[in-house]
């Protein structure tokens, strides 16, 4: 059950973007100095890494380096962190990239991500009965998750296919209720995302016909900060990306400490061992501080929000005072930038990443 947050992970439905800019912090004081910061984080294999560094002791030994404190606090509803962290009661939190755009950037708030985690690469799926190809899909009633990222993948399917989504009919069902709806007779396609789907793969009749590991790279896990307490505290970031690349580095390795640190991983997360190395199978961890500067400074990242964006919008999820596409700017490595430039509240960041990768943390 160590992912059953996943299932809210995945419910980011214009919690704070419906009432705009009030979600984030009013003050006009700019941030200063600090030395004690706190971090959000929910239960997800890509982000397991983090409460497992506080309990190894690498939080602290990064903090320590640079004379900070800083605390890794769990919170059991994924949309409840992001909305906290959009209200300023953290300074980052973990979160994917469309809930990033959709909730404090959209609200206002303007975030870095500083480390671009992973992505998901097979833990979100399409499920048909009776068919071996999605062209099945068509004229069929998909269940999920309305409004989710199970939304944007079967909008990517359908594109891909060469479809609309006036090709099919969804119909909105919650995480909890959708086994058990896709086991009768008459519902027969459905989208939604592990542990769920492993469940729905093995139902009589049923194959995953389209899943994200044919749209890689698209739904990433990140780790955001404001930017504001970031430009006053760099150090910040230092310790950050120092902790993310020792702790990862360390559940990389296949020796008995790796083994370990994956196990200890899957207790705080309420699973075992064997389940959260097959969700780990399925989720495409950058490691590697290069590989993840290459993905955050490549065009595709670009391209990918482009498409995030325009799904969101299309959707309304950057509310109903938003005229288009390019009501929340958003900037990138190589001084680019998506939307209004005069108003970029989301910011993809990889000088961190970098660091890491240059051996200079």
């Amino acid at each position: 059950m160590f992912n059953w947050i996943r299932s809210a992970r995945r419910l980011a439905l214009m919690a704070c973007t419906l009432i705009g800019a009030s979600c984030a912090p009013s003050s006009n004081t700019a941030p200063e100095p600090r030395t004690e910061f706190s971090i959000g984080w929910s239960i997800y294999a890509g982000w397991m890494p983090w409460p497992y560094a506080e309990q190894a002791g690498i939080v602290k030994k990064w903090a320590d380096k640079y004379g900070i404190k800083i605390d890794i606090v769990q919170v059991n509803d994924y949309v409840e962190s992001v909305n906290q962290y959009t209200a300023g009661k953290f300074d980052g939190v973990t979160v994917a990239n469309m809930d990033a755009l959709t909730i404090p950037a959209a609200g206002g708030k303007d975030t870095s991500a500083i480390i671009v985690g992973d992505y998901s690469n097979g833990n979100d799926g399409i499920v048909l009965k009776n068919a071996d190809t999605l062209a099945a899909i068509k004229g069929r009633q998909i269940y999920l998750v309305e409004l989710s990222v199970s939304h944007y993948l079967l909008a990517r399917a359908l594109e891909r296919a060469g479809m609309a989504m006036t090709d099919v009919k969804t119909v909105n069902t919650s995480d909890a209720d959708i086994v058990g709806a896709f086991a009768a007779p008459d519902v027969t396609a459905a989208v939604t995302w592990n542990p769920q789907l492993s469940v729905m793969k093995g139902v009589p009749g049923a194959k995953m016909v389209f899943s994200s590991a044919d749209i890689p790279g698209e739904i990433l896990d990140l780790l955001v900060v404001d930017t504001a307490t970031l430009k006053a505290n760099p150090n910040l970031g230092k310790a950050l990306a120092g902790i993310w690349y020792e702790t990862t580095a360390l559940m990389q390795r296949q020796d008995a400490q790796g083994k370990a640190a994956r196990a200890a991983m899957a207790k705080l997360a309420g699973s075992t061992p064997e389940m959260f190395d097959g969700q780990l199978a399925t989720t495409f961890l950058y490691a590697d501080p290069k590989a993840a500067v290459a993905a955050t400074s490549a065009p595709a990242l670009l391209s990918t929000m482009t498409r995030v964006r325009d799904f969101s919008f299309s959707k309304g999820l950057f509310g109903q005072g938003a005229k288009s596409a390019d009501v929340v700017g958003m900037s990138f490595p190589g001084n680019k930038t998506l939307g209004d430039a005069d108003h970029v509240t989301l910011r993809f960041d990889a000088s961190y990443m970098q660091m890491a990768a240059d051996g200079t943390l």
